[in-house]
């Protein structure tokens, strides 16, 4: 008996200290990697210069046309991440301005992403292997209900978030494997559907009256003289509750809307992502009514 539990202590010792030892030399790579997707080249970068930093999920990162922008002579990055919610666009916000980033002017999509205050796992994850050397990133994890499992035990992250930071992503980031996340300034372009109608439904979609993260975008903004751009983007005309736009300008005045800035279908690769051909209509829009003043 006394030889078992010896031998169970030890066990437990070895894989506690072969956690820690994982933990950190994961972390210590991630720490000097910045090629791989946005949170990253964000995180380990100095400061940077922008006229125009667009913000929000896929609905901005396929609807923003970076090239365009700069064509026009203003320094652009689309910062939008396809899944993100307003959660990580807060928080990526915050290390931007940490890092002394100068910006003019924030485009923030903000439509579907204000219903809900939830994090994004698939893209929350990615700023977990900063989460030790960060306190932005570990208060803004604070209030999360697994904290205190990602933030006190080692290695666990890396293990639950496995298929988003763990060894493949790891293996990746160690041998230098860059994206196609960065090019273009980060705007991605999707293609026309060819499989004909298309439709959506948000009907049971409601706003919330004070979405803490959106709260959070305009109260750095204001602190730091940037101007804030905040728009709803285009849905296909097949839309089920597209009264939902009319909702959230009544409690968010401030919203531009253009939902129905471009309506018909062969603009769109689904009801609510425009095609590339799409994208470059609506960029010239904004460009239009918000810079060529």
């Amino acid at each position: 008996m006394k030889q078992f539990l010896l031998f169970t202590i030890k066990t437990i010792i070895t894989i506690a200290v072969l956690a820690v030892l994982l933990d950190y030399g994961y972390t210590a790579f991630y720490l000097k990697n910045n090629n791989r997707n946005k949170i990253e080249y964000v995180y380990n970068s100095q400061a940077r210069n922008y006229d125009v930093v667009i913000l929000g999920s896929s609905r901005a990162n396929n609807h923003f046309v970076t090239e365009m922008f700069e064509q026009k002579g203003l320094k652009t990055f689309n910062y939008g991440i396809s899944g993100g919610h307003l959660f990580e666009s807060s928080l990526l916000l915050k290390l931007m301005l940490e890092r002394n980033y100068k910006i003019k002017n924030v485009i923030l999509e903000a439509d579907l992403n204000l219903s809900s205050e939830n994090r994004s796992e698939t893209v929350a994850a990615k700023f977990l292997p900063y989460i030790h050397d960060s306190e932005i990133i570990k208060n803004h994890f604070s209030n999360q209900a697994d904290f205190k499992y990602i933030y006190y035990i080692p290695f666990y992250r890396y293990i639950n978030f496995d298929g988003l930071i763990g060894f493949r992503e790891f293996y990746k980031t160690v041998s230098q494997q860059k994206t196609k996340v960065l090019d273009k300034g980060g705007f991605h372009a999707l293609k026309m559907n060819k499989k004909g109608k298309m439709k959506n439904d948000l009907t049971y979609l409601k706003p919330l009256k004070r979405n803490k993260y959106y709260e959070e975008i305009k109260q750095l903004c204001i602190a730091n003289n940037i101007k804030m751009i905040s728009i709803m983007t285009p849905m296909c005309a097949n839309t089920k509750g597209i009264d939902y736009f009319d909702k959230v300008k009544k409690v968010y005045p401030e919203i531009y809307n253009y939902e129905n800035a471009v309506l018909e279908d062969k603009y769109f690769s689904s009801c609510g992502h425009m095609n590339d051909a799409g994208a470059k209509m609506f960029t010239a829009r904004i460009i239009n009514d918000f810079f060529n003043k």
